[in-house]
């Protein structure tokens, strides 16, 4: 028993035989969503969640990556419950102009920018901001600047920039600051200062999309707790334990925690 699937996957050629011999390994997180909350009865959840393909459908223009308005009331709902992070590549402001929830932890550039929620206890007010931890400051004025067309921002960035390293996600080349910093040690970094570094009784849930997702599922599978979960629509190579396959599913998997 799971929670019910409102979107319909089994049609046609939406359900192949790879994906479903993929999902043996795989299994869909809201089909295994009993299974999960035994597992999670009377430990301390914390939410992890990445942006573009995971809250939103990916789009041809990233900048009308809209989340929908029922996404925003769930995740609202699921934030007011639980500890919830949205851990994106994207600039920590863009993200926020996105998702305009108050009670929600926003890691911009990877978890190189991150800000707490304002009645966060760790949280220090500053320029009527609440800047958690920018592990890369001195490199986030470069990662703002207008370098062009995509043509021209790799070449120029790592010839005026050498600090920098490239790495590709999802329709997209990542420009960053050549420091060991993945979105792995942004969800560490969020666990030891919400107090659960050492806890025996966290269980953390990562939902994530995209290939620099992987670092934090990586995380989860060696510290031996939580949820790793993948979105996705076609098999990949992953470490994720579970999988969803859109957004629409994420939506009903936070639905399921709230509930």
């Amino acid at each position: 028993m799971g929670l019910a699937r409102l979107s319909s996957i089994e049609d046609g050629n939406d359900f192949s035989i790879e994906y479903a011999s993929w999902l043996v390994e795989h299994p869909c997180a809201l089909e295994k969503f009993e299974e999960m909350m035994k597992i999670a009865k009377g430990k301390k959840i914390v939410i992890f969640l990445d942006y573009d393909g995971t809250l939103s459908d990916i789009v041809p223009n990233p900048e009308e990556a809209f989340m929908t308005d029922k996404m925003r009331m769930v995740l609202g709902e699921v934030a007011n419950r639980f500890p919830t992070a949205i851990i994106s590549g994207r600039k920590r402001e863009r993200v926020q102009y996105f998702v305009q929830l108050k009670n929600v932890y926003y890691a911009g550039s990877h978890g190189l920018d991150i800000e707490a929620p304002l009645d966060s206890t760790n949280s220090n007010e500053k320029d009527n901001k609440v800047v958690f931890y920018q592990p890369a400051i001195e490199f986030l004025p470069e990662k703002q600047k207008d370098f062009g067309t995509v043509e021209n921002i790799i070449s120029v960035v790592l010839k005026e920039h050498p600090n920098f390293r490239v790495s590709t996600g999802i329709k997209v080349f990542e420009i960053g600051p050549n420091i060991e910093w993945n979105k792995g040690h942004a969800l560490e970094y969020f666990l030891e200062n919400l107090g659960f570094g050492n806890s025996d009784d966290v269980l953390p849930i990562y939902i994530g999309d995209d290939r620099t997702d992987e670092d934090a599922f990586k995380v989860l599978l060696k510290r031996g707790q939580g949820f790793p979960i993948v979105v996705t629509a076609t098999p990949k190579d992953t470490k994720a334990l579970y999988s969803l396959r859109e957004p629409k599913e994420v939506m009903e998997f936070l639905l399921g925690l709230v509930a």
